[in-house]
């Protein structure tokens, strides 16, 4: 399968253009009109998430796009779990729609398949975006959908994150 266009990290595709192909290329996906208003507002800001941040729906880059948020934008661990406290069905609908698809133990067993291999590259992670003062938007990324992908990855500095 050919790498999408979003995945270069130099691609000129708008943010729009590129979560048009995010969703051609993953039919699978739940997509966020299709959902309640609050619930489709985090799922439509992870599905910008995965092509900001070049990212496929493997769980390997599922596993290293949380992280990501964490450490580069504005969805961050604490903001993270108040959504999980404040709207834990929305977040956990994602989690539990696995699960019912596939099965927990597949779930489980596929991060533990793909942790050894992403470790080092989330130490690198961790290391190349310590004490950041430019977040990117999380809930707050409409202003963004019209610009290149690589003019958001030079503005937040996320191009030393992609491969």
């Amino acid at each position: 399968m050919q790498r999408p266009r979003y995945a270069d990290k130099a691609s000129t595709q708008t943010l729009e253009e590129g979560l048009a192909e995010y969703y051609t290329l993953n039919p699978h996906l739940t997509l966020p009109e299709t959902q309640p208003p609050e619930f489709a507002r985090i799922l439509r800001a992870h599905d910008v998430g995965h092509v900001i941040y070049g990212c496929d729906t493997g769980m390997y880059d599922e596993l290293k796009l949380l992280p990501l948020f964490w450490w580069t934008s504005e969805c961050t661990f604490q903001r993270f779990r108040e959504m999980r406290m404040n709207n834990s069905a929305v977040i956990d609908v994602m989690y539990n729609d696995l699960i019912r698809d596939k099965g927990s133990l597949w779930l489980y067993g596929s991060i533990l398949k793909v942790l050894p291999q992403l470790m080092p590259d989330l130490i690198s992670l961790w290391l190349k975006t310590r004490n950041r003062a430019h977040q990117v938007p999380f809930l707050g990324f409409e202003p963004l959908l019209d610009r290149s992908l690589l003019d958001i990855r030079q503005e937040y500095d996320l191009l030393p994150l992609l491969k």
